[in-house]
């Protein structure tokens, strides 16, 4: 058996090879970002968590956070080669403890609705639909 040897940094990424990895998701479809786009955004997280495998980025999370209320995780991905490993739950895993280790009082994230039950395992619940969440694109999808 062919064992993985996953190195985790909190490193960020190189340009291109998260940019590979963002496309697997098919996100860029609609926000049509650059890799230098994507990259600033990577710069301006408040903390960031990476995995690679002999030096191939395969699995990245992000939070975007004030340090003290609210922390916003986004960008959980795993290459589509490299899911069903575990590696989403510790990437997860390590985003909440970084928040928790700063008194973190609320953590949220966006999930699409087949990734809820990965989310719910991890100890997150839906928010009630007396208190739901909103969005606003303004971005033009074509």
């Amino acid at each position: 058996m062919n064992r993985q040897i996953f190195v985790y940094t909190e490193s960020l990424p190189e340009k291109e090879q998260f940019e590979e990895l963002f496309l697997t998701t098919g996100w860029n479809e609609s926000y049509k970002l650059s890799a230098d786009e994507l990259m600033t955004a990577l710069e301006n997280s408040w903390y960031c968590y990476s995995v690679y495998e002999a030096n191939q980025l395969v699995g990245f999370g992000r939070v975007i956070c004030d340090g003290i209320v609210h922390a916003l995780i986004v960008d959980l991905i795993v290459h589509p080669d490299y899911q069903l490993l575990g590696l989403g739950k510790k990437i997860l895993n390590q985003l909440v403890t970084k928040c928790k280790e700063h008194n973190v009082r609320d953590i949220q994230l966006f999930s699409a609705k087949e990734k809820a039950r990965f989310y719910k395992k991890c100890g997150f619940t839906v928010r009630p639909d007396i208190s739901p969440g909103m969005e606003l694109k303004w971005f033009d999808r074509n």
